[in-house]
């Protein structure tokens, strides 16, 4: 019945997009992350959920189109970690679905199944100019995390548009805790369970567990060790980040991103040369644990001047702070990256880790993810003044939102009774 449901919402909003007026949405400023550039004074337009053309002001516009005017217009942006919409009161464990400490499962915990598209931190994101978040589960009982999934804001039900994307793999400090107390202990769990995929028939013919992995978790495994899904491993420090290089080199048909990489930038040649991207959080600058000892605000800048695919993310509360990413990105200009690559950061890198096709730029063809913005983007005071998802627009307003407009004007009269004198 739920399914049933889910489709006939499906079949309408489609028929919505296709009865919706084209959209014209003009900028001073309109950054493609094509070859394009920066359009000064450009337009995208958008029509049936589509962008059809993107090019100076004086392009060709359909009647009766919808005009929208920013200071800055810039693709969709791509949170490219995060566990938004897995929990709505971190210290809540009732409504915290990113981990399962006490369960018995690990890599086929599908994050995806404790989704809740009515969190108040998807509204929050999707205000901040995110259309897409790329969501991982917690590693709270073995290094194998679980399955993540990828997303839109919109905060409709069946916003989860790609499920099973990634498998979430924790190693280095968090890792060692989880499997023992050791490196070591993490590695030999680790190649343990790629042994187990790897000889599923032989070990699960006459029993339900490997050597580490369970049935499930091993059939749920699968795919990535195939070469067939993506592996996202968390690791900061650089001798983490070697094992894993060294992991891949003897695995050469894995495809892995690695989230974390603090020290990165010491081994920033050979992540270009093995084409691993990372997601890291350019703020993190302090040596918070051993593994972040080489720490530096200017990571993200030297990963990406070395030819690293690098997405910037905001580590910290990563449930319902993903939208602080823009600033993390300033910060990471104000240390030396350059403007162009800190958007592409937000956008294309995400898009391009995890196969998003026609999201990340605005390039005729594209989805429609596209943002209106009140200033530049990276600056802590701009905001979006428009959100479009595949050519719908957004509401522009969240749980926050509601309650500073209700109260903010309250006279004495209007005011709880708890709050009279």
């Amino acid at each position: 019945m739920i399914r049933r449901l889910i489709l006939s919402f499906a079949v309408l909003s489609a028929a919505s997009v296709a009865a919706a007026q084209p959209v014209a949405v003009y900028g001073k400023n309109v950054w493609t992350g094509t070859a394009q550039g920066t359009i000064t004074d450009g337009v995208v337009v958008i029509d049936n959920g589509r962008i059809v053309a993107v090019g100076p002001a004086s392009t060709r516009v359909p009647a009766g189109a919808t005009e929208v005017r920013a200071e800055w217009v810039t693709p969709g942006l791509i949170s490219a970690f995060s566990r938004t919409g897995l929990s709505e009161v971190s210290g809540v464990d009732d409504t915290n679905d990113a981990g399962a400490g006490s369960s018995a499962f690990s890599a086929a915990l599908d994050a995806a199944d404790g989704f809740n598209p009515d969190a108040t931190p998807i509204a929050v994101t999707r205000l901040a100019g995110f259309t897409r978040i790329a969501v991982a589960p917690q590693a709270s009982s073995k290094l194998f995390g679980g399955q993540g999934f990828l997303a839109e804001t919109s905060g409709l039900p069946g916003s989860v548009f790609r499920e099973r994307a990634f498998s979430f793999i924790v190693l280095g400090e968090s890792g060692a805790n989880l499997s023992g107390g050791s490196r070591p202990a993490a590695w030999a769990a680790l190649r343990g369970a790629f042994d187990d995929v790897r000889f599923f028939g032989a070990r699960f013919m006459t029993h339900s567990e490997g050597n580490v992995l369970t049935r499930m978790d091993a059939q749920a495994l699968m795919a990535a060790v195939k070469g067939d899904q993506l592996i996202v491993f968390q690791a900061s420090r650089a001798s983490d980040l070697e094992a894993i290089m060294d992991f891949k080199e003897q695995n050469p048909s894995l495809r892995i991103a690695i989230v974390g990489a603090d020290e990165g930038w010491r081994v920033a040649r050979r992540l270009a040369a093995l084409e691993i991207p990372v997601i890291v959080d350019a703020f993190s600058n302090l040596p918070a644990s051993f593994s972040q000892l080489a720490s530096t605000a200017e990571n993200a800048k030297r990963l990406s001047e070395a030819g690293v695919t690098v997405a910037i993310v905001n580590l910290d509360n990563d449930s319902h702070l993903a939208r602080l990413a823009t600033q993390i990105a300033g910060n990471a200009v104000a240390n030396g990256m350059s403007f162009d690559a800190a958007m592409r950061s937000l956008t294309t890198a995400p898009a391009e880790i995890f196969g998003m096709s026609g999201l990340g730029t605005l390039a005729p063809g594209g989805r429609a993810d596209v943002v209106a913005w009140d200033g530049d983007p990276l600056e802590v005071t701009s905001a979006p003044q428009a959100v479009y998802i595949d050519g719908e627009s957004q509401p522009m307003e969240s749980r926050q939102t509601k309650l500073r407009d209700r109260y903010r004007t309250l006279d004495e009269s209007q005011r709880p009774l708890a709050f009279r004198r």
